[in-house]
C-alpha cells in the first residue's frame, strides 16, 4: 500500500478527481489503481478565493515497489506504514474477582470495552441512568428545571461527553496507534465513517446516544456487566489494597482492581477519597464562559463566505498569553451549536456546548477560559479547586435566578447588566436570563477575560463584537 500526502483538491472535488489526483501523482493510469482509501483531509483556507481540501489517501497498487521507485523524488510518496494499537499484555496472577470500572464515560466505557475483548467480565458501574433514560432526564430539567443530582448532563451512560459536541481531536501523538482504534471503535458501533479522516473529527451529540449504547451492549455480549442508578460510595483498602466497595450505601462487592473513571464533576467521590489512604495533589485548570457568535459571521471569517457550500459550519481555533502571564484560549468550540445548562448540583449551575451532527444551529460557541492556579482557590487543602469551582457556580445561579446568566460583551466590559439583547440571540438548552455576569466572577477572572477576547480580535477580527 503506497501512502501518497499533499494531494490538493477543490472543495466540490468528486472520488472521480481525487482518483484522477492520486493516478497523476503516481504517475500511473486510473485502472492501475486497485484500491483507494482517504486517511486524511484538512480544509486550507488560508486564501479565502481558493478554499481547497489537502488529502492524504493510500492506495493500493500492483508492482508497488517498481512505482514508488520511480517516483522517489517525490517526498510526498510513501510506503503506508500503520500502527495497529495491541491491547497490554495480560498479568500472569488469576483474578478472584472480576475487575471493577466506576464510570461510564469516554474512559469509562473503553477500559469496559477492552476488558470485555479480553475475556475479563468487567463489571461496570454508572450512577447516572441508560441513554435513553438520562436523554429524557435531560430534556425535562431544561425544559422545567426540575435537576436530578444523580442523572444530568455531566452523569450518566456516555459521561458529559453525551451531551457535547462529540469532538474527537487530541494533541497527542499517536504512536502506538490507540487514537485510530478508538474512532475505528466509533465507527463499528455507529459513527460515521468519515471521523476517520477529517481533520477535526465530530460525532455530534444525536449520533453518539447510539454509539455509546452499542459499546454498553458489546460489552455486556463479551460477558461483562453494566449496572446503571449505581454510585461507588465506599472503597476497602487493607495493607495498601484495594479488597472491594460499597454500592449505594449497602452493597458491598468484593474485588482487587478498580478502575475509577469518574470524570471531573463526582466531586462527593473525590471527597471519598481524600478519607482513604490514597495521594491526591491539587492541579491547575481553566475556567471562564461560554461565548456566541452568529455562525454566519464565523463562516465569513474563516472561509470568506457566509454560507459555504460544501463545507458546513466552520470552526476556529483561538490561544492568547497575558499581560499577567496567564494563558487564554478557545476550547471545546461548537460550530453550529447550543450552550446547554449542564448543572450536576442543586444551586450552583455550569454550562456546556453541544452540538448535533448536522451542526446546523445558527450561533457559534466556545469555552473561552484561561488558566488558573492553586493560589487563585482561595480554599486550602487538595479540594480546593473543587470548592473554588462551586463558588463560581453558585455565584452564577444566583446571578441567573437559576437559569443560564447571559450577557453581552460590551456590558461585560463596562460591569454592567445587559437589559437588552443586540443582534446575537441565545441558542441555548435551558432558560436563560439577562445580567450582570462580571458579579459572579472574581475581579482577576474578569479582567483576564477581557483582556483575552480583545487579543482574538487581532486574530479574528470582529470577535469582540459588542453584542457577542
Amino acid at each position: 500500500m503506497l501512502r501518497i500526502s499533499n494531494l490538493k483538491l477543490p472543495i466540490n472535488y468528486t472520488e472521480k478527481k481525487l482518483r484522477t489526483a492520486a493516478a497523476a501523482a503516481l504517475r500511473i493510469p486510473e485502472d492501475a489503481i486497485l484500491k483507494l482509501t482517504l486517511r486524511k483531509r484538512s480544509l486550507d483556507a488560508r486564501k479565502k478565493a481558493e478554499l481547497h481540501y489537502v488529502i492524504a489517501v493510500d492506495v493500493s497498487v500492483l508492482k508497488e515497489e517498481q512505482i514508488l521507485k520511480k517516483n522517489k523524488k517525490n517526498t510526498h510518496i510513501s510506503i503506508a506504514k500503520d500502527v495497529t494499537y495491541r491491547y497490554p499484555q495480560s498479568g500472569e496472577t488469576a483474578l478472584t474477582h472480576r475487575p471493577v470500572v466506576v464510570g461510564s464515560g469516554p474512559a469509562g466505557l473503553f477500559c469496559g470495552l477492552v476488558l470485555a475483548r479480553c475475556g475479563y467480565r468487567p463489571l461496570v458501574l454508572e450512577r447516572g441512568e441508560d441513554v435513553d433514560s438520562r436523554t429524557k432526564t435531560v430534556e425535562a430539567f431544561w425544559k422545567n428545571g426540575t435537576l436530578n443530582p444523580q442523572s444530568n448532563v455531566q452523569f450518566g451512560e456516555g459521561g458529559a461527553g453525551t451531551f457535547s459536541d462529540g469532538k474527537l481531536n487530541t494533541v497527542v501523538k499517536d504512536k502506538d496507534g490507540r487514537g485510530r482504534f478508538v474512532l475505528e471503535t466509533f465507527v463499528e458501533a455507529g459513527a460515521d465513517p468519515d471521523i476517520l479522516y477529517v481533520n477535526k473529527p465530530h460525532i455530534g451529540t444525536d449520533v453518539l446516544k447510539s454509539v455509546v449504547k452499542h459499546i454498553r451492549q458489546e460489552i455486556i455480549s463479551l460477558g461483562g456487566e453494566v449496572r446503571f442508578g449505581t454510585q461507588m460510595t465506599d472503597i476497602e483498602i487493607h495493607d495498601g489494597a484495594v479488597t472491594g466497595i460499597t454500592i449505594n450505601d449497602r452493597e458491598q462487592i468484593p474485588c482487587e482492581v478498580l478502575v475509577l473513571a469518574i470524570g471531573h464533576s463526582a466531586r462527593d467521590t473525590f471527597d471519598l477519597l481524600t478519607k482513604k489512604p490514597l495521594e491526591m495533589t491539587a492541579k491547575s485548570f481553566a475556567v471562564g464562559l461560554r461565548m456566541e457568535h452568529p455562525q454566519a459571521f464565523i463562516n465569513k471569517t474563516q472561509y470568506g463566505t457566509e454560507s459555504p457550500e460544501y463545507l458546513g459550519a466552520a470552526d476556529y481555533k483561538v490561544t492568547a498569553k497575558l499581560s499577567d502571564g496567564r494563558g487564554a484560549y478557545s476550547f471545546c468550540m461548537c460550530p453550529g451549536g447550543y450552550v446547554v445548562n449542564a448543572s450536576s448540583e442543586e444551586g450552583r449551575i455550569a454550562v456546556n456546548g453541544m452540538s448535533y451532527r448536522a451542526r446546523d444551529g445558527y450561533n457559534a460557541n466556545s469555552a473561552i477560559i484561561v488558566t488558573v492556579t492553586p493560589e487563585d482557590f482561595g480554599h486550602e487543602g487538595v479540594l480546593g479547586g473543587v470548592e473554588f469551582q462551586r463558588d463560581l457556580e453558585h455565584a452564577a445561579y444566583k446571578a441567573g435566578q437559576g437559569s443560564i446568566p447571559i450577557q453581552l460583551l460590551g456590558d461585560f466590559e463596562k460591569n454592567q447588566e445587559s437589559t437588552a439583547l443586540g443582534q446575537v440571540r441565545p441558542c441555548t438548552k435551558g432558560a436563560w436570563k439577562l445580567t450582570n455576569l462580571r458579579k459572579a466572577l472574581p475581579e482577576f477572572l474578569g479582567d483576564a477575560l477581557v483582556e483575552g477576547v480583545h487579543a482574538f480580535e487581532k486574530q479574528i477580527p470582529g470577535f469582540a463584537m459588542p453584542d457577542a
